[in-house]
């Protein structure tokens, strides 16, 4: 299996504050560390009231200052909502205070609605100079090339790794084309997925950062002590789901025990394609789904997103997954620290 990381969109369940949500993420964040996950990745989204990680950078500051050895980072930064000076400014005042340790993920897309998008002040039509805005924030963090008056202080020469952030070919495409990883969004937006994947591999081009491709894929996660269990908790990420195509986004719902009095059937097939990367089980049903995509996709690294309700119960989840990376030998042995501690 290759190596798992999280993304942490720092959800916030129906009853609960940003803070609560926040606080939470820390918690998961530190025993992730523990763990050994590989990284731990936040968001940018705005103007969802169930998402807590719109001020990106400032939350990877948050999580990066109580942990140790993860590596943390933005998957991603909506590049097109702000000025590449000021990105590279941040990343490297991160960098500077957590040396190889920050990653930094960026997306194309706003991160929110258009009337959003007017209240950050953005022109619409910024995405369409994403790839120059990559080459600017990428010359911003890299060496200072003689007779350069404008530098990023922090950020010059502390080399933060860009990764292309994607759920369509032209991803595929840009990361492919300035040899960087690429991390697709399959946990959300999965059709695209495999002709992504061929295209980055077949047009990649070795750079000063990656030598060979490397592809990340997203995948939903649920885990619990039983199947059963395990599909109830994946309830709330199906009330979720639905709830966009209902024009009713809000915070993250309790589970309930049968999803299908809560969505339509033409709603169910929407939000369940949109959820089509998932595997949702008992250790070893998660086990056998992990490497079915896996080998489906060659993925080098699988980015795992879980929006569970409950703290304790997403913390479980996560600590199944660290005790499947572990091997089978590890499951229920003595001496490691448990998910409520």
């Amino acid at each position: 299996m290759p190596p798992l990381s999280i993304l942490d969109l720092a959800p916030i369940p129906q009853g609960s504050t940003p803070g609560d949500a926040l606080r939470n993420t820390l918690d998961l964040a530190q025993h992730a560390d523990r763990w050994g996950f590989t990284r731990y990745w936040v968001a940018e989204h705005h103007n969802m009231t169930g998402i807590a990680s719109a001020a990106t950078s400032v939350v990877v500051g948050y999580i990066a200052g109580g942990t140790h050895r993860i590596r943390v980072g933005a998957g991603g930064i909506m590049l097109p909502n702000h000025s590449p000076m000021v990105i590279a400014e941040q990343f490297g005042t991160l960098a500077e205070l957590y040396p190889g340790r920050i990653d930094l993920g960026l997306g194309r897309a706003p991160g929110t609605d258009q009337r959003t998008l007017r209240a950050l002040r953005r022109d619409p039509a910024a995405s369409d100079h994403f790839p120059q805005d990559v080459l600017e924030l990428q010359t911003l963090l890299g060496p200072l090339d003689a007779g350069r008056v404008i530098q990023a202080v922090p950020g010059t020469g502390t080399n933060v790794p860009l990764w292309i952030l994607g759920s369509s070919l032209f991803g595929a495409q840009l990361a492919a084309m300035l040899g960087l990883p690429y991390a697709f969004a399959s946990h959300f937006a999965p059709d695209a997925l495999m002709q992504a994947l061929e295209v980055y591999r077949a047009r990649f081009e070795p750079s000063a950062q990656l030598a060979k491709p490397h592809a990340m894929v997203g995948v939903n996660v649920i885990a619990a002590e039983t199947d059963g269990e395990a599909r109830r908790l994946f309830t709330s990420a199906q009330q979720a789901f639905t709830n966009i195509f209902r024009g009713t986004r809000g915070q993250l719902p309790p589970p309930i025990d049968d999803i299908e009095t809560y969505w339509s059937g033409h709603e169910k097939v929407q939000a369940s394609g949109m959820l089509a990367c998932s595997v949702v089980g008992s250790p070893e049903t998660v086990r056998q789904g992990l490497d079915a995509i896996a080998a489906r996709t060659g993925a080098d690294e699988l980015m795992v997103a879980a929006a569970i309700y409950d703290h304790r119960a997403r913390l479980r989840s996560y600590e199944i997954l660290a005790d499947i990376m572990a091997g089978p030998q590890t499951v229920g042995a003595p001496g490691r620290e448990p998910a409520h501690a």
